[in-house]
């Protein structure tokens, strides 16, 4: 006998699904502390196919990284422009009135005219900037522009010299970490912790890295700088060349990073970087974000669409078209027989690893070419259609008839000629 018809009315997820996912661990396998730095209005405006929104577009992404929990955010590359910089103070004036308590950081190459542009933001924001300096760290750039260690070690300690001296806090980004040589790095980690760098960010900067790149990356550099004897953060900023960005960014969490980088969409240079909303996302189902309100996940990323004129796949996970969506009959059968046991949570999950709910959606039952009688039968439901004889019938014949999914306006023309 099922054991819930015996008397368990209310099954709890523990008895309903067998999670693989969490066999062998023994609690959370993050470390602690661990805080998430948007991207999007810095990286993700190097899309070759995106645009750099207006002030107003970005002010409303900054409050919705706000309301999603985002710790700090890159707020441009205020050296890159006038319109950037003024972009930027205004991003800082706009945390410091509406009390947000995201924090702002700016980006800079190691060149006087980008730090001091980014400190001006500071100043004249009168908020306590992060900025975070990068120079290139391996070979083949090092090749490529003709810069010898030398020169790097002597740009970056004076880049990070300057920036402390104007009292900010500076991340020392060496750009392509994961294909530079540990010799170089060991040099460059000890240079930044002499001269007062608050962080170090290792870049994944053209997506070469594989997750055991990213293990042994990490393990490496959380022991050189306990080697120096000065407390440093971690940050991990990883892209999606070769489609691992989600998957790299979590195994950071995992290995050592206490901060990492995203965008929304994944938007960025080539094929992007790692996307924010599935790093929230999967931290959410694996339970480190207990407390932390995702319904807002939805509107961020359409905002970040609409201010980037960026095109979503109508299969991305979450926030595609079709991420909740089902017209195959099967399906559509046992969502509605776990809304019949009266158990939202079930019907959430029945067909979906991903409840739809805890980030501002529902599941869609459609109509089309493969789907029964049980589709037709919710969507009347739906729009408080009533199921009078023959109806069912007429409307999935249109649908078998067709090679698509039927829309709403199809479906009336149906109900219409039925009656």
């Amino acid at each position: 006998m099922n054991a819930f018809m015996a008397g368990q009315s209310e099954p709890g997820a523990e008895q309903l699904i067998h999670d693989w996912n969490d066999s062998g661990r023994a609690g959370s396998t993050f470390c602690h502390g661990f805080a998430f730095f948007d991207e999007t209005l810095r990286d993700g405006l190097q899309s070759a196919s995106g645009r750099d929104p207006d002030i107003g577009q970005k002010l409303e992404l900054l409050h919705l990284m706000d309301r999603l929990g985002i710790h700090a955010a890159d707020l441009g590359l205020p050296g890159s422009s006038p319109r950037m910089l003024e972009d930027c103070v205004r991003l800082c004036q706009e945390i410091a009135s509406a009390k947000l308590a995201i924090r702002p950081a700016c980006a800079a190459r190691t060149h006087a005219s980008d730090l001091k542009a980014a400190i001006e933001v500071a100043q004249k924001s009168g908020m306590a900037v992060e900025i975070y300096a990068f120079i290139p760290s391996s070979p083949i750039r090092h090749y490529a522009e003709s810069l010898e260690l030398d020169q790097v070690l002597e740009r970056s300690a004076e880049a990070i010299d300057f920036v402390v001296k104007a009292g900010l806090a500076v991340a020392y980004v060496t750009e392509d970490t994961t294909r530079s040589r540990p010799e170089v790095l060991r040099t460059l980690y000890r240079m930044a912790a002499d001269h007062g760098a608050s962080r170090v960010c290792l870049a994944d900067t053209v997506g070469h890295a594989t997750p055991d790149g990213v293990r042994n990356l990490l393990a490496f550099t959380r022991q050189e700088l306990a080697a120096t004897g000065v407390s440093m953060g971690v940050d991990w900023h990883g892209h999606n060349d070769r489609g691992l960005g989600l998957e790299n960014a979590l195994w950071a969490l995992e290995f050592g990073a206490d901060r990492v980088h995203a965008t929304a969409l994944g938007l960025g240079e080539r094929a992007g970087n790692a996307p924010m909303e599935l790093i929230l996302l999967n931290m959410k189902l694996l339970g480190e974000l207990e407390h932390q309100d995702l319904t807002s996940l939805l509107g961020y990323c359409q905002k970040a669409a609409e201010a980037l004129g960026w095109d979503v796949p109508i299969n991305y996970p979450l926030v595609g078209r079709d991420a909740f969506r089902t017209a195959t009959g099967v399906h559509a059968s046992a969502i509605l027989k776990a809304e019949a046991k009266g158990h939202a949570w079930l019907a959430d999950r029945i067909y979906s690893g991903v409840p739809a709910g805890m980030f501002g959606r529902g599941q869609e039952i459609c109509i089309g070419y493969l789907s029964g009688a049980s589709n037709v039968k919710y969507w009347l439901r739906k729009h408080g259609l009533e199921e009078t004889p023959g109806l069912v019938e007429a409307i999935l014949g249109k649908a078998k008839s067709s090679k698509h999914i039927l829309s709403d306006q199809e479906i009336q023309e149906v109900v219409e000629a039925h009656r």
